[in-house]
């Protein structure tokens, strides 16, 4: 343990950053995707809160020296991992982000249960729509990339590039369904 970190010193660090990044970024048309903490803790977790650990941190991040270079790497696996109930609430949060143009990447992945109990999952497998994830994307108008992010453990001669295989497959074949 480094030392506690309390949530009014880590958005000072935050806002520090964001102020002298956030200008170089949008002069020079770089879009700046931050990833959220992964997994959620709770609030003091090993003497840190960690703010972007939560959809209101997450809102409140993006909110901060608005630039439209400025959003998320927006994880729906994490995202899910926040909420009591990823399978209704999601969409909602997609939603949000997505009509405010901060969604500037998608790790498209999935998971079965909720914060704090929670697997990850291959995307047809989980708790949350996938197909009606992508329909709230495309009603957002985002039009990125929807990349996997990393795939559960299975037994095979390769086991990563055949799940990782599994999941551009499925996100293609969801693409194209649409």
């Amino acid at each position: 343990l480094a030392g506690v970190l309390s949530e009014d010193e880590n958005w000072e660090r935050i806002d520090y950053f964001l102020a002298h990044v956030v200008p170089v970024a949008t002069a020079n048309r770089v879009r700046l995707a931050c990833h959220p903490h992964d997994p959620w803790t709770p609030p003091g977790y090993r003497g840190v809160t960690r703010v972007l650990g939560t959809v209101e941190g997450l809102k409140r991040f993006v909110s901060m020296h608005e630039s439209p270079f400025h959003g998320l790497n927006f994880c729906q696996g994490t995202i899910g991992e926040m909420l009591d109930d990823p399978a209704s609430e999601v969409f909602d949060v997609i939603r949000w982000f997505g009509t405010r143009h901060k969604i500037f990447n998608v790790h498209f992945r999935n998971i079965k249960g909720r914060r704090l109990s929670f697997m990850e999952v291959f995307p047809d497998e989980g708790d949350m729509d996938m197909v009606r994830a992508l329909r709230v994307y495309k009603d957002v108008g985002y039009e990125y990339m929807l990349i996997p992010d990393h795939v559960p453990t299975i037994d095979a001669r390769d086991p990563s590039g055949t799940a990782f295989a599994f999941c551009y497959g499925y996100i293609r074949g969801l693409l194209d369904s649409l």
